[in-house]
């Protein structure tokens, strides 16, 4: 029998699986399948090493989206620049347009493709892009940077979550999706952090030098792949029994688990991405579909234009990013609260709870005219609303089969994306019939988290059922 460090050792270097003896395991003397002895381990080095690595990702694109909203003001006061309202509307929404087509095209090429290897290309467009926007002289040349960069970003968190799902054990993977998706208010949390420490005070170039930052994950990108195992799942609908062993073994190693054989796998047949509209999936495409567009329309319009709105609020734009930075830390207590309740509660109730919440949150602070019941209202809306973001990636690639869950994920987030570039360019609309305040905005996205809540109220309860092949 070979030990654990042997079978990591080999795992990792790609040599073949070693042969052992089929051993019947479950209660009628068959084989475990590859999926069922994933289910039954516990949460180990191996679960934390590759939530770590996906999470770090997560965080440099968080970190991307929460750097644009402080980017864009810093840019609007460049007298290079000298951006009105609508140009600023623009460079928002012209990365969700890339998203949108880079979380659909993701999705597809990680069903197609690999999980990883999606993952690793998207870091690196990323990056690039990032760069290159950090360099632009001209308001073509950003809105073409932002284009690129949603495209990666927009690939690579529905391919990310996909792939943590797929390896977490049962009773760990709405916890472990909605972990993963914390990571997005560490990368916030940064960029409040470098807008209000770096861009107010190294002057024209402070929003270069963030953008600069922000084109790290090129790095990171180097190293990833060789970190991350492929999901067994999708090397199992490919036929590479010898790859998804190894990914297996590579996990049981990590738990001390003793490996046994599993019967070959039989190559399902592919399932097309239009049967998300055939009389099987219809009703829950139509239920996530509605939950991400409603969601994605509240945070971006809200989260995107919070550091302007607040300056023109209070008239101090260092005093705008303070208090952005201060909100942006309560994302992780509410993070924290949903993985804790995703797996007592359920996903349906926590994510429909955390979304009434947001609702209530976004109406108290339209209302807000002080520091602290901006603060405070700001706070409660950030907790809740991340919350449910995290819940909302959890669910997502689990109410499909695994033939069709890269492709599905990505398209309810291109769905969630047409609302992430509606969003900000209503923005000052909703300022203009209100006269210069916030309340019209945040009373309509209020509204648009009743109907996100309402409509996760009809998607299907997975806690504690494996995933679909």
């Amino acid at each position: 029998m070979m030990t654990a460090a042997e079978i990591t050792a080999g795992a990792i270097a790609g040599a073949p699986a070693p042969r052992i003896e089929p051993e019947p395991v479950d209660r009628e003397g068959a084989p475990l399948t590859r999926n069922e002895r994933l289910d039954r381990l516990p949460f180990n080095k191996a679960h934390r090493r590759l939530l770590v690595a996906s999470g770090v990702g997560w965080a440099f694109d968080a970190m991307d989206v929460g750097l644009v909203s402080f980017v864009v003001t810093a840019i609007a006061a460049d007298p290079h620049f000298n951006l009105n309202a609508m140009q600023k509307s623009w460079v928002l929404s012209i990365g969700f347009i890339g998203m949108a087509i880079g979380a659909a095209l993701g999705g597809w090429f990680a069903d197609r493709w690999g999980r990883k290897t999606v993952f690793t290309a998207t870091m690196i467009i990323f990056g690039l892009a990032n760069g290159a926007m950090a360099f632009s002289w001209t308001l073509g040349m950003l809105l073409a940077a932002r284009f690129v960069i949603g495209l990666g970003l927009g690939a690579e968190l529905p391919v990310a979550s996909t792939l943590v799902s797929e390896f977490s054990p049962t009773k760990q993977r709405g916890r472990m999706t909605v972990l993963l998706e914390s990571f997005w208010a560490i990368g916030w949390i940064l960029a409040a952090m470098i807008g209000y420490f770096v861009i107010p005070t190294t002057g024209d170039w402070g929003w270069r030098w963030a953008l600069l930052i922000g084109a790290l994950p090129l790095l990171y990108a180097i190293i990833v792949r060789r970190e991350l195992p492929e999901s067994v799942r999708f090397l199992e609908s490919r036929g590479d029994d010898e790859g998804a062993e190894r990914s297996v073994r590579y996990f049981e190693a990590a738990s001390g688990v003793r490996p046994v054989a599993s019967a070959k796998a039989v190559k399902l047949p592919k399932i097309r991405t239009r049967e998300l509209f055939g009389r099987k999936y219809l009703p829950i495409t139509l239920a996530i579909w509605a939950t991400w567009f409603f969601v994605n329309f509240s945070y971006y319009g809200a989260f995107t234009w919070m550091p302007s709105l607040l300056a023109d609020q209070f008239g101090s734009l260092t005093k705008s990013f303070g208090y952005t930075l201060a909100i942006s830390l309560a994302q992780l207590p509410g993070y924290f609260l949903a993985a804790w309740l995703v797996e007592r509660w359920g996903r349906r109730t926590t994510l429909s709870v955390f979304l009434a919440v947001s609702a209530v949150a976004a109406f108290l602070f339209s209302q807000s005219s002080t520091v602290t019941a901006v603060l405070c209202f700001g706070m409660l809306l950030s907790a809740s609303n991340l919350g449910a973001w995290g819940v909302l990636y959890a669910v997502t690639p689990e109410i499909y089969p695994t033939r069709l869950r890269g492709a599905a994920a990505g398209a309810a987030a291109a769905c969630g994306r047409v609302a992430a570039i509606v969003a900000p360019l209503l923005v000052p609309w909703f300022l203009t019939l209100s006269g210069g305040n916030k309340s019209i905005a945040f009373i309509v996205f209020a509204a648009s988290f009743v109907f996100a809540c309402v409509a996760a109220l009809f998607l299907p309860e997975r806690t504690g059922a494996s995933l679909d092949d």
